[in-house]
């Protein structure tokens, strides 16, 4: 799995839950460290945490885990933000990038394992998994399209350029 990366998008304020949705209590653990146990289940060794909003503290909770950080310095910005500070941090080897979010700490690695397995069947530009047909999250997105990923539009961010299969 080393050429698929994965970036976990965690930089914004989370104003509307009123609290700090990454450190949040979880199970036994908080919100960050439920999803990044999903994405390190996959075998994917490339992980990006993209950080703003209280990003020491955020550090802090997850110094013992092997990932690296992105700095997105503006939390008030759209989510295409920090997909692109994610991308510029994604090792050279990577094919693909998975994209997820922080307030979704239940998704499995079998969920993530599905749509590697798509991509790599289909060799499709974007995997987006579909609930009563409205496209989600997380995403998986062919890195033949790393330049598209960091110059997305602030307000349309993914629904800029690709088109979900």
């Amino acid at each position: 799995m080393n050429n698929v990366a994965e970036i976990l998008l965690a930089a914004g304020r989370s104003r509307r839950m009123g609290a700090f949705k990454p450190l949040l209590a979880f199970g036994e653990s908080t919100v960050i460290e439920s999803c990044l146990d999903g994405l390190r289940s996959t075998g994917i060794e490339d992980i990006i945490v993209v950080v703003g909003h209280r990003a020491h503290d955020v550090r802090k909770q997850l110094e013992d885990l092997d990932v690296k950080f992105a700095i997105n310095p503006d939390p008030d910005s759209e989510m295409s933000v920090s997909i692109a500070r994610g991308v510029e941090r994604v090792g050279p080897q990577a094919e693909a990038v998975l994209i997820a979010l922080v307030d979704q700490p239940a998704v499995s690695g079998e969920v993530i394992r599905l749509l590697i397995d798509e991509w790599r069947r289909a060799r499709a530009r974007i995997i987006q998994p579909e609930h009563n047909g409205r496209g989600g999250h997380p995403m998986l997105i062919d890195l033949a399209h790393r330049n598209e990923l960091l110059t997305l539009h602030s307000k349309r961010g993914l629904r800029t350029r690709f088109d979900a299969h």
